[in-house]
C-alpha cells in the first residue's frame, strides 16, 4: 500500500488506533482524525513516523457540522490526495430503550451514521475513486437493549454501507467491519470480556488487531463491495443478553 493515503477517523484511540498502524504497516501515509485527543494523536503520529509513513493530524468534531463537513476538504489539503477512508469515529452512550429520548438518538445519529455518510460523500466528490469502509457492531443483526441509540445508529450506518456501494460503484468500494467482543466499554475492565467469552462460539474474545485485519483485506481487495465482515468469534449467531 506504499503511495496511499487513508484518513482513519477516531484514530487517537482503541481501534481506530490498531487500523491506523495496521495500515502504517502497510506502507501507507496516514491521516489521523481526532476530536479531543490532541496528546494521543501526537503520540499515534510519532509510531506512524516509526513505521517510515508520513502522518498528518486533523480535528473536527462530530457533533459540529461544520466541522465533519470541511474534513475531507482539510485531509486532502493536507496530504496531497486520499485513497481510503476507515469511519471509525464513534460514541457508545449506555441508554435502554425506555430511557431512550429524541436529542440523544439524534446525537447517535449524527456522530455513528450521519457524519460518515457526510465524509463518505464529499470522498466522493473530492476524491472520486478508492476505498471505505465502515465501523459497525456485530449487534447489528440482533438488539442491544441497553445501549438502544448507539445499535439504531448503526444498524442506519449499515444500510447506508449497502447504498452507496452501489452508488459509487465502479470507482469506489463501499465495505463494513462489525466488531464483536473486542475491547471492554469505556469505564470497564479485562474482565467484562473474560465474563463474556462464554457466549462467543469460539470461547474467547478478540482483539483490536483482528479488526485491522479485516479492515487491511476490505482495503486490498479489488472486486468486494458491499460486505459486512463479521469480526465476532460467532457470537452474531447465537443470542445473549450483552449484560
Amino acid at each position: 500500500m506504499a503511495g496511499k493515503t487513508a484518513l482513519v477517523t477516531g484514530a487517537a484511540k482503541r481501534i481506530g488506533r490498531e487500523i491506523a498502524l495496521a495500515l502504517a504497516d502497510e506502507g501507507a501515509d496516514i491521516v489521523i482524525h481526532f476530536r479531543s485527543s490532541a496528546d494521543e494523536a501526537a503520540e499515534l503520529a510519532a509510531e506512524v513516523g516509526a513505521r517510515g509513513a508520513k502522518s498528518w493530524a486533523v480535528k473536527a468534531d462530530f457533533e459540529k457540522p461544520e466541522e465533519y463537513e470541511t474534513l475531507i476538504e482539510r485531509a486532502v489539503a493536507s496530504a496531497g490526495s486520499l485513497d481510503i477512508l476507515v469511519n471509525s469515529a464513534s460514541v457508545f452512550g449506555m441508554e435502554k430503550l425506555e430511557d431512550l429520548t429524541f436529542e440523544s438518538l439524534m446525537r447517535n445519529v449524527e456522530v455513528n451514521a450521519w457524519a460518515p455518510f457526510v465524509l463518505a460523500r464529499w470522498f466522493a466528490r473530492l476524491v472520486g475513486a478508492g476505498k471505505i469502509v465502515n465501523l459497525l457492531d456485530s449487534r447489528i443483526v440482533g438488539n442491544d437493549f441497553s445501549h438502544a441509540g448507539y445499535i439504531l445508529s448503526k444498524r442506519l450506518l449499515a444500510a447506508l454501507t449497502e447504498m452507496l456501494a452501489v452508488a459509487y460503484a465502479p470507482d469506489i468500494a463501499v465495505n463494513a467491519v462489525a466488531p464483536g467482543l473486542i475491547l471492554p466499554p469505556p469505564g470497564k475492565d479485562e474482565s467484562y470480556l473474560e465474563r463474556l467469552r462464554e457466549t462467543v462460539p469460539l470461547k474467547r474474545h478478540g482483539g483490536a488487531e483482528n479488526v485491522a485485519e479485516a479492515v487491511l483485506f476490505l482495503v486490498k481487495s479489488d472486486f468486494v463491495t458491499g460486505e459486512v465482515v463479521f469480526v465476532d468469534g460467532g457470537r452474531r449467531l447465537k443470542e445473549y443478553p450483552v449484560g
